[in-house]
This record gives C-alpha cells, sequence and structure tokens, in this order.
C-alpha cells in the first residue's frame, strides 16, 4: 500500500513540475497575467481539471515559480558570503565570487530570472508580492551576515539592514542587466557590477568615519 502511495505522490510531483516547467517556458514570450490556465495545461498534456490538483489559480502558480527561482539562490549567497567575510582581502574576493555568482546564475536559469524581472512589477499582486517577501528575506539573510564581520562593529541594526537591501537590489539589477546585455557584452556588464560593489564596500569602510 505504502509503494502504491510513494508511486502517486511521486507522479502528482512529477505533474506538478511540468506545469511550473511548461508556465515558465510560456512565459518566455508574456507575462503572467497574459497566461491562460488551459495553455499550461494543453502544454503539459493534462485535463484543465488537473491543474486544480497542484494550484489553486494560476497567482498561486506564479509564486510556486518564485520560490523556485529564488529558493536556492538564497543558499549559496549566503554560503557564498560566510565564505568570504573574513575582512582578509578587503572585499575583493567576496566582489569577485559574488559577480561570478550572479553570471553563473543568469547563465543556467535564463527563464527564471526574466520571470522575476517582468514579474516583480507585473499584474498579478500575489506574485509581487511574493518577490518582494523573498527579496526582504533575502535581504535579511545577507544582513545577518554582515552582522557577524568585522567591519560590522559599531554599526546599528536599520543601517546593516539598508545595506543588506542594497546588496540585494544591486544583485537583481546586474542579473537583469546581463540577461538584457548584446552579445558579447556580458564582460563589460560584469566588471560594472564589480566597480558598483566595490563602491558599496569603500562606503561600508568609511561609514562610521563622520560619527
Amino acid at each position: 500500500m505504502s509503494h502504491t502511495l510513494g508511486i502517486r505522490q511521486a507522479q502528482k510531483q512529477k505533474t506538478r513540475q511540468a506545469l511550473l516547467d511548461a508556465a515558465l517556458q510560456l512565459l518566455e514570450e508574456q507575462s503572467l497575467s497574459s497566461l491562460g490556465l488551459r495553455e499550461v495545461t494543453r502544454a503539459v498534456g493534462v485535463a484543465p481539471t488537473a491543474f486544480y490538483r497542484h494550484f489553486r489559480d494560476m497567482a498561486d502558480l506564479g509564486v510556486a515559480l518564485v520560490e523556485e527561482a529564488l529558493d536556492s539562490l538564497h543558499t549559496t549567497l549566503v554560503a557564498l558570503l560566510a565564505a568570504t567575510g573574513d575582512g582578509k582581502d578587503d572585499g575583493e574576493e567576496r566582489i569577485a565570487a559574488t559577480v561570478e555568482l550572479i553570471v553563473a546564475y543568469v547563465r543556467t536559469h535564463p527563464a527564471h530570472v526574466r520571470f522575476i524581472a517582468r514579474e516583480q512589477h507585473g499584474g498579478v499582486q500575489a506574485v509581487r508580492s511574493a518577490i518582494g517577501d523573498q527579496l526582504a528575506l533575502f535581504a535579511q539573510e545577507v544582513k545577518d551576515q554582515f552582522a557577524g564581520e568585522p567591519d560590522s562593529a559599531g554599526w546599528d541594526e536599520d543601517d546593516l539592514l539598508m545595506l543588506a537591501r542594497m546588496y540585494v537590489d544591486h544583485m537583481v539589477m546586474t542579473a537583469s542587466s546581463l540577461l538584457e546585455a548584446a552579445p558579447g557584452t556580458e564582460q563589460r556588464v560584469a566588471v560594472g557590477a564589480r566597480r558598483q560593489l566595490r563602491l558599496l564596500s569603500l562606503g561600508r569602510h568609511h561609514w562610521l568615519d563622520e560619527r
């Protein structure tokens, strides 16, 4: 009995992922607000009624795509920050590694990046809110990492969160710029992103100078 249930659960998960993958592919050319449920189920080859076994509506599917797009990036970035947070290299290792991470993510997940960039200010409120919540969580995780580093001595909580939000906003902006970069200009975007992060790093080092 448990074996049968396991097979059914695996099949259910497979269908759910197929719906997510089909929606993401269809969203390459349109916004979520214009995408129809029947388009997605037709692409997967299931009946429209099967959709409701996995998602309440298209907004619910969009929220699931947000989580899929950003969850793994959270873990990877926080691990990177932890590995480069000893302050021994004046931030250069962290700057280079962060930009390399963004470049690699855009190369391997262009559809996810495009979806987030488009829907962050799109017409589906539940998805906008989900993106905002995920980025706020992202900023909190970055802030918590920054809080334990030598360069943060004397900083208050609000200023640390402000810095973390700037860091996260920069990542989103860089990913969008890389996605839209003309062929052959990716390196130029990456160089610009590193310079911008270096400016943030310099500002961090001198933030308390006038206090």
